[in-house]
């Protein structure tokens, strides 16, 4: 706890030691900078303000020099009109120049003093230059001498200059001072920075890992969330006040035809090709929302976006999101069409047997007298011929010939046959006549009891023959059990005679859903196959394709194989080719899609 509350108090501290940090290193450089340049920039003036004074001083000199010269030429009588634009430019510039040059000195009293001196001397050089240009006659000697001599001036420009030279080494060297001072704080505004820059690069990374840790935990935990919502088979989605879909599982996915990775957000009638744009699922989706009501079992019918119409459960309940005080509505949907088409066909066929039933008794009692006829006035005569023959071959013993043991046991084995074929034509009578019982039928555990059945009696006729089977995954169907396990014991029966003369025998049962949701089936031996030319006469009754010295049988259990799957909409067709083994295929109909169909002729 009391870690807890420092690591509280240190990320409440955070922000506000990170803005003084940011003033202390950002703002204070930036205002020392900012001082030093405006230092410098005084520096900078002063420089120029020495400079200027020296460039008036220089120009005032030079106006004199040339105003004295020109004046001296014209006293000596030269005439010459450059002398006088000389005089006429230099006259009015120079009491200007030495106004502004006192206007410069004014905040030096030594330079002002100099100026003093300088403009006095220099009014009296101007008087004699005056006099003398203005008199007649030539000036003699020693006017020009006391012209040049008395009122010197040419060291005053030398001490106003020399004066403006110290105070322009003094200002240069402050400049250079407050440069250089402004060159370090910018150097230490820089490493200051650039350590201010590092400890938040640093804090920043270490927030980063921070953030990413909890967002990988996030995720963890959506994700496992999202797989134990995707586990659930039944349409889920959750559903925000503005009917927009803010989650939904796989199966909500995969049963409206969302096309796109994430569609959420996504308002909920764009889902499905409009299954849910329908004003009272709407409204009863707003009244859970707004009302608190949960909607239990309510049945619709929405065609959704794979065009086929469904029959659906919707239930719905109001919840509080966890990420927000906002409401949403938890929507799952159960898709009951498969129930509905069998309430329906079990209607329908139960009007159908109320209609039939007397038809069904007349059938039954026809069948009935049939199957006594069968049973008694064929099967007594067969049973005399050959219980005959048994006692006959008594009788003789060992005084029988050869022949006469042939006779007998052709007798004996064309009896036994006689008895195979009423037997099997009982049952294909009865395949074709009776009713279907439609019921759910576990494929899988009907082929493993027939394999077994069959591996027993191989095993009881040739324990040395080996039978590898290989029988892969198989579905649950709706059919007449009885009827198909019929087809089951003929086609894995065929495929084990077929190849007893293969070592080993190889079985394989496999299985596939065709396009159109249709249930395919395929049986492959390894046995003695057969030419397909004769591919037409295989499931015609007592048809076969070998001797009955080679294989025996009837010839009729293809034919009711035939029949059972005709009698369900599904059809047997067989690929062969001799010595290389055969394979079988037949089809049922889609669960739901059955129905008690007449025998179609193949």
């Amino acid at each position: 706890m009391f870690v807890s509350s420092n690591a509280s108090t240190w990320s409440k501290l955070q922000l506000p030691g990170l803005v003084l940090a940011i003033a202390a290193i950002v703002i204070a450089p930036f205002l020392l900078t900012q001082t030093a340049a405006v230092s410098s920039r005084d520096a900078q003036r002063l420089v120029a303000h020495s400079l200027q004074v020296e460039a008036r001083l220089s120009s005032l000199a030079a106006d004199v020099r040339n105003l004295e010269s020109s004046a001296l030429g014209a006293a000596f009588g030269v005439e010459a009109e450059l002398l006088n634009e000389r005089m006429d430019l230099s006259r009015p510039r120079i009491g200007p120049q030495l106004d502004e040059l006192d206007e410069l000195t004014r905040d030096n009293p030594v330079q002002q003093r100099l100026l003093g001196q300088f403009r006095s001397m220099l009014d009296l050089r101007m008087d004699e230059v005056a006099r003398m240009t203005d008199s007649e006659r030539r000036p003699t000697t020693e006017e020009v001498a006391t012209l040049l001599t008395r009122y010197p001036i040419h060291h005053l420009v030398q001490d106003i200059n020399n004066e403006e030279h110290r105070l322009l080494e003094a200002r240069q060297a402050l400049a250079a001072t407050a440069m250089r001072r402004a060159d370090l704080l910018g150097w230490f505004a820089l490493a200051a920075q650039l350590v201010l820059l590092g400890t938040l690069a640093w804090f920043a990374l270490r927030q980063g890992q921070q953030r990413l840790q909890a967002e990988r935990d996030a995720v963890l935990a959506s994700g496992r969330a999202t797989i134990v919502l995707d586990t659930v088979r039944e349409p889920i989605a959750l559903i925000d006040a503005g009917t927009r879909v803010l989650m939904y599982n796989a199966a909500f996915a995969e049963l409206y035809g969302v096309d796109v990775d994430d569609a959420r957000g996504q308002q909920l009638v764009d889902f499905g090709g409009g299954a849910w744009n329908d004003p009272q699922v709407l409204r009863r989706l707003t009244d859970v929302l707004t009302r608190g009501r949960e909607l239990w079992d309510f049945e619709v019918t929405q065609r959704t976006a794979d065009d086929v119409e469904r029959i659906m459960l919707l239930s719905a309940r109001r919840m509080v999101l966890p990420d927000s005080e906002d409401m949403a509505v938890l929507l799952t949907a159960s898709d009951i069409s498969a129930q509905k088409i069998h309430e329906r066909q079990i209607r329908e066929l139960n009007r159908q047997l109320e209609g039939k039933v007397e038809q069904v008794s007349d059938v039954n009692r026809e069948l009935e007298a049939f199957s006594y006829s069968v049973s008694h006035d064929l099967r007594a005569p067969l049973r005399h011929i050959a219980g005959f023959a048994d006692k006959l071959g008594r009788h003789i013993g060992d005084q029988a010939d050869e022949k006469s043991t042939h006779y007998l046991e052709v007798i004996s084995g064309s009896a036994r046959r006689m008895s195979a074929l009423i037997d099997d034509l009982l049952v294909y009578s009865r395949l074709g006549r009776s009713a279907l019982r439609q019921q759910m039928v576990d494929v899988q555990s009907m082929v493993t009891d027939t394999r077994a059945m069959l591996d027993s009696n191989a095993h009881a006729e040739n324990p040395e023959h080996r039978i590898i089977w290989d029988v892969g995954h198989l579905p649950v169907v709706i059919a007449d059990e009885n009827m198909f396990r019929q087809v089951w014991l003929n086609v894995l029966g065929n495929a084990v005679k077929y190849s007893a003369n293969s070592e080993p025998a190889r079985i394989t049962v496999s299985y596939e859903q065709t396009d159109d949701g249709s249930h395919l089936f395929h049986v492959s031996d390894n046995g003695a196959g057969f030419d397909m030319q004769y591919a037409n006469k295989l499931f015609g009754v007592f048809q076969r394709l070998h001797a009955p010295s080679e294989f025996s049988g009837t010839g009729i259990g293809l034919a009711s194989v035939r029949r059972v799957l005709s009698r369900h909409g599904g059809r047997i067709w067989a690929e062969s080719e001799p010595g290389k083994g055969a394979s079988f295929h037949f089809t049922l109909p889609a669960t739901g899609d059955i129905a008690n169909q007449p025998e179609k002729t193949q």
